[in-house]
């Protein structure tokens, strides 16, 4: 695995909830959209989107209601549109590995991301009274380029993140989640969209090392 690939790894696992639709093209090779359910403890599931070369699997192949388990990067990339710049994230599949009926994989949803705090976190309460915090992290990638990932933490490792200055380096753990919510678009309709981010279960600065919230 090239250095760069060691600070941002991903481990999804669920069912495809999509077909394949096709993204871009680049010297030849194919890029494609998938989305796979990942389910949580509860009963509610993230949907997270996956993109996916043609030459990784066959994309004329029926693929919906499958059970795969994919490895691979979380990344970003900015769309303008509605004269503004949306911030696009997807699983950036390296491997994949289709289930057999019964096998489950031991890190249906886990990320591990090493990178820099680029804009001031965000710490608050939520009306519970339990303390969170938002952060925006860049990751490296390869040829100079950066991913920025979303994220969000509670309890005590967001009253310490709350308090980190832009530049620090952390390393964080968790989980990919989805987030539906409400915008209100210029012609005053509301529609419903979804975000993505990793909800932090551990993090560590290169001062200070936080357990488990």
């Amino acid at each position: 695995m090239e250095p760069l690939f060691k600070n941002n790894q991903a481990v999804l696992a669920g069912e495809v909830v999509s077909e394949f639709q096709f993204s871009h093209e680049v010297f030849g090779e194919g890029f494609y959209v998938l989305h796979l359910k990942v389910s949580r403890l509860s009963e509610t599931g993230d949907v997270v989107p996956l993109l996916i070369s043609d030459r990784l699997v066959n994309v004329q192949e029926a693929i919906l209601g499958k059970q795969i388990e994919v490895k691979g990067q979380f990344r970003s990339y900015n769309k303008h549109e509605e004269n503004q710049n949306h911030l696009i994230l997807s699983l950036f599949v390296r491997e994949i590995h289709f289930l057999e009926e019964g096998e489950e994989s031991p890190k249906p949803n886990s990320i591990y991301l090493d990178g820099f705090i680029c804009k001031p976190p965000v710490y608050r309460m939520t009306p519970l009274g339990r303390e969170i915090a938002d952060l925006l992290i860049a990751v490296n990638r390869a040829y100079g380029k950066s991913d920025y990932i979303p994220c969000i933490c509670w309890g005590r490792n967001a009253r310490f993140a709350g308090n980190l200055p832009v530049g620090t380096r952390v390393a964080v753990w968790g989980r990919i989640q989805s987030r539906e919510y409400q915008k209100k678009m210029n012609d005053h309709t509301v529609v419903t969209k979804t975000a993505y981010e990793v909800s932090i279960s551990k993090m560590e600065s290169q001062q200070n090392n936080i357990a488990e919230a």
